[in-house]
This record gives C-alpha cells, sequence and structure tokens, in this order.
C-alpha cells in the first residue's frame, strides 16, 4: 500500500503508518526497487531491510554460489576473502547468463562456517554490492558446514528484472 507521493505504508495492528527513514528509489530495466528502512543503522551495514518491486517482468531464484571452479572443483580452501570474492564472481555469472547483473538484486542470503571470519572480509561483499549500486536486504547465518566442507561460504540471490 502507498500514500499520495508513493511512500510505502505498512500495516501494523490495524494502523498504517510510513517508515520513519525515507524511501529509496532506484529504477532497474523492467522493474523498480523501492527501498523500505525504517531504521537507519541497516543502510550503514549496506544493506536495506526490505525492497518493493513494481512493474516486475522476471525474478531469478538462484542456487547458492560458491568458491567453485568452472569445473565444479572447490576453490581457495581456507582462504574466506577469495572464496567470498568466486562465490560473487559465481553469482554474476547466473546473473549475466539471465541477463542481469547485481544490480537486479532484490534479495542475499549469505551462509558462512565461521561468521567472524567472514565479518572480517565483509568489505569484499561490501565494496562489490556498492560498486553496482545495489543494497539487497540481506540475511546472513552461521551454519555448521556446507555441502562441501572446504568451502566456508555460499551465496544464494533472488533477482528481478
Amino acid at each position: 500500500m502507498a500514500d499520495r507521493l508513493g511512500h510505502v505504508i505498512e500495516k501494523v495492528g490495524g494502523w498504517s503508518r510510513r517508515p520513519r527513514v525515507g524511501i529509496v528509489r532506484r529504477a532497474v530495466v523492467g522493474a523498480e526497487q523501492s527501498a523500505v528502512n525504517p531504521w537507519e543503522w541497516s543502510r550503514d551495514l549496506g544493506y536495506h531491510q526490505g525492497v518493493v518491486v513494481t512493474g516486475q517482468t522476471r525474478t531469478l531464484y538462484c542456487a547458492g554460489q560458491t568458491a567453485m571452479s568452472g569445473d565444479g572443483k572447490p576453490q581457495h580452501d581456507g582462504d574466506m576473502a577469495a572464496q567470498l570474492a568466486l562465490s560473487l564472481d559465481n553469482l554474476e555469472a547466473v546473473l549475466g547468463e539471465a541477463g542481469m547483473s547485481l544490480a537486479h538484486l532484490v534479495r542475499l542470503n549469505v551462509y558462512t562456517t565461521d561468521v567472524d571470519l567472514l565479518f572480517a572480509h565483509y568489505g569484499v561483499l561490501a565494496s562489490r554490492l556498492g560498486q553496482a549500486g545495489v543494497a539487497p536486504p540481506t540475511t546472513m547465518l552461521g551454519v555448521s558446514r556446507l555441502a562441501i566442507p572446504s568451502l566456508l561460504v555460499e551465496l544464494e540471490g533472488t533477482a528481478v528484472a
């Protein structure tokens, strides 16, 4: 639901309210994304609390992308920064195959076997997303292991165009 200026209005316990922090809108071919941030802190960390997508024509649900080579072999054993960079490369490859880019992401789930180590290298992820001009709603989850034991991080994205 939106007000006459296009601001997203939430229904909370029968009351309608606008988020306290402004809506950020950006157009991506075929769709408009409007960021919803009731608090400023998440923007400072490089992600939005929500994204409203209108005019959507296509949705891509990406499988989790890890540090796998083109021939399906795990790479960079024990190197979180390198695994994160290759996982992003692989996510971009899937997006590119569908005619999309990181700029089309509307959701990103990050799975890691070592949350503290991931935070130490979070700049790798934040800078790539920043270069693409995107701050998708993101959930980071610590897991006991990924499908292949030597892998440290997996990125799962949803994109619209």
